[in-house]
């Protein structure tokens, strides 16, 4: 495979492997993780545990120089790939190229899942612009839909299969970070509590008391109560003043959306991480990092913020 790293002028490069099959995944990714190595470019695979597994199999020794990460567990919420992924591992070695395998959309992703997951990839062309990162993204096209091979098009600006490596002519980010700024459904039946600004602990009580008893505790029923906390925080500082927090269950899990008359302008607010000592608000930045879904729609009309925890 050619160094990925030539096909742009940007020290970034975002190439996207279409490929069938375990020989053409081996075919790619192998050389492009040995290479790296070779360079002395530190190296991160995050994928489904099954590749995982064969690529640790087929490294050898080398394995143990490569950073594995299992992407159905670490990256099941794609809200986090960019902060707790990507940029945690880019960020240890800002001196230096990095290579990173991240695969993060696999048959089996649901549809619920998948509009947070195409814009995850179009997110990633906005966070890491003039970096020396090149992330490979690979896509099983005997096992995905046709449609998630199109819109891989418009979210990799490089694009490789079994006849080489081409720019991709489809490439538009920016149009499928909007294309999937979609509404969310409403539920059947939730319940909902309209909040002020004095508030903030009814909100709570009230997300916290109906996660329990949907069947969710401990360390997670926390992580909820204090995501709900800071996203109705987030709606007085920034969306009007207040707004509405819902709560019901969905296939095996707890759901909570907060809608605010507030408009999220910047698409990678909640995905920068954020210095400890800097002051302000990282709400959507914990609540990506907690939940097992953050999906999102905001426009004129206002913003709701959906999470999941499964139960």
């Amino acid at each position: 495979m050619m160094d990925t790293a030539s096909a742009d002028l940007d020290p970034f490069v975002h190439p996207a492997l279409f490929y069938r099959g375990d020989h053409e995944y081996l075919q790619a990714t192998l050389p492009f993780i040995r290479g790296g190595l070779a360079a002395g470019e530190p190296v991160a695979v995050a994928v489904p545990e099954r590749n995982l597994r064969l690529l640790w199999s087929r490294l050898g020794t080398a394995a143990s120089e490569v950073r594995f990460i299992d992407m159905t567990q670490a990256g099941r919420n794609p809200g986090r790939i960019i902060p707790g992924i990507l940029r945690a591992f880019a960020d240890l070695h800002t001196d230096r190229r990095v290579r990173i395998v991240g695969e993060p959309i696999w048959p089996g992703r649901s549809a619920t899942e998948y509009p947070a997951c195409v814009q995850h990839e179009a997110l990633i062309n906005l966070a890491f612009p003039g970096r020396e990162v090149t992330i490979l993204c690979p896509y099983d096209v005997d096992g995905l839909e046709p449609e998630v091979v199109k819109d891989a098009e418009m979210t990799h600006p490089v694009l490789i299969d079994d006849s080489g490596l081409r720019l991709s002519a489809a490439y538009a980010p920016e149009r499928v970070i909007q294309d999937y700024n979609r509404p969310l459904p409403d539920p059947l039946d939730a319940a909902a509590f309209r909040f002020g600004a004095d508030d903030l602990a009814e909100v709570r009580d009230f997300v916290a008391g109906h996660a329990s008893r949907a069947g969710l505790s401990g360390e997670r029923l926390e992580d909820l109560r204090l995501i709900a906390s800071e996203l109705a925080a987030n709606s007085l500082d920034y969306g009007g003043g207040g707004g509405v927090v819902r709560i019901w269950t969905e296939d095996g899990q707890v759901v909570t959306d907060v809608r605010d008359a507030g408009h999220i302008a910047d698409p990678l607010v909640g995905r920068r991480p954020v210095d400890p000592r800097q002051r302000g608000s990282r709400g959507l930045l914990v609540t990506n990092l907690l939940s097992d879904l953050v999906r999102i729609h905001t426009g004129a009309g206002g913003t709701t913020i959906r999470v999941y925890f499964t139960i």
